[in-house]
């Protein structure tokens, strides 16, 4: 079978790219997969569309074998994959996305509930990850940290906490995130903490990054310009997400990545129902393998995901770079991102006026 991806975006027209996938063609009835020439449902999912090779091999292809489906994949960032959903320009099923986003669409009413008792695999999860938008929606099937990354040669300190990111050992040298972006409001949060505070505080916290900002090199958007910049050593480090420490490694081979002593950030991405889908048993049954013990392995394993599954069990080596174990997880900082979505628009207009001058 050849496997159908339909690009997600939005200046593009809807288009199909063919590539290899497994099972059988949906247009060969006669020759469905294992079940006696039955043809293959479809089931519509709307993902990033990074780490194909891995997703169509490992997890996508041994599904659509095994349940006799036909996958097509929706593809784009979160944002324009959601904008088809609340346009009602898409068929989807299930839907991936950062905890960001997917508290969007429940606020819109965008997903159907979900049943947990056809997810058993959900009792296997850490708890951050089980409900991380409310027992009503999906879970998280991977959670990530947010963390500082840094070049030691250029540092001339010891990095073990937040408020190091003050330190002049990072004059000139700084990068954060923008205010939109995902870690952006995480930066936010963490200001607040670095100026003394339990609970969050929004005067504290921009007064604080706005000592910082002179220091700043560039207010990231995307990790490529982190990565980039680290490279060509225009920046010392800054906060990162430890999914992409491989590839400063890859161009800065001692440099560190550090869990402040404050607690870093739990980076979650999750996978929904969408409200309206025909196949939502289906979906729940997708939902339930994406996070089952060998598919959170092999993703692990892969350096595609850190995984949520407590029964995964990895090596030192394979766990570097990967946010592993509940010595780490368990101890995550976890925004509110009902909380965070009131706020954004507020928090945008107020960094643009006094952080990115």
């Amino acid at each position: 079978m050849m496997k159908k991806w339909i690009s997600g975006l939005a200046t593009v027209a809807m288009t199909s790219v063919l590539l290899a996938g497994c099972g059988s063609s949906t247009d060969d009835a006669a020759g469905g997969s294992g079940t006696g020439g039955t043809a293959p449902t479809k089931l519509v999912i709307s993902t990033w569309g990074f780490s194909e090779d891995f997703f169509n091999q490992e997890v996508f292809g041994p599904f659509e074998k095994e349940h006799n489906v036909d996958i097509v994949l929706e593809v784009g960032n979160n944002a324009e994959r959601l904008n088809k959903i609340r346009q009602g320009t898409s068929s989807v099923d299930v839907i991936y996305l950062s905890d960001y986003y997917a508290q969007q669409g429940i606020d819109e009413g965008l997903f159907e509930k979900i049943d947990r008792s056809k997810i058993p695999n959900i009792n296997d999860i850490y708890e951050i990850a089980q409900a991380p938008l409310g027992e009503d929606y999906g879970p998280a099937y991977t959670v990530g940290q947010l963390g500082i990354a840094y070049n030691p040669d250029m540092v001339a300190r010891e990095v073990t906490s937040w408020s190091d990111l003050w330190d002049p050992a990072f004059e000139n040298n700084l990068t954060i995130p923008n205010i939109t972006a995902t870690a952006g409001p995480m930066v936010l949060d963490a200001a607040s903490r670095v100026a003394g505070n339990d609970t969050f505080n929004e005067d504290a916290a921009f007064t604080k990054l706005k000592e910082l900002s002179g220091n700043v090199v560039k207010f990231y958007t995307q990790t490529s310009e982190y990565v980039n910049m680290f490279s060509q050593e225009e920046i010392a480090g800054g906060p990162i997400m430890e999914m992409y420490f491989k590839d400063l490694k890859a161009a800065v081979p001692n440099a560190k990545f550090v869990t402040p002593s404050e607690g870093a950030y739990a980076v979650m991405n999750t996978i929904n129902v969408v409200k309206g889908s025909k196949n939502k048993e289906l979906a729940e049954e997708f939902i339930n393998w994406q996070l089952s013990q060998d598919v959170q392995a092999k993703s692990a394993k892969a350096k595609v995901d850190s995984p949520v599954n407590t029964k995964v069990e990895l090596n030192a080596e394979e766990a570097e770079g990967v946010t592993y174990g509940a010595d780490v997880v368990e101890k995550l900082n976890k925004l509110d991102m009902e909380f965070v979505n009131q706020q954004a628009k507020g928090w945008t207009d107020r960094w643009n006026r006094e952080i990115a001058q």
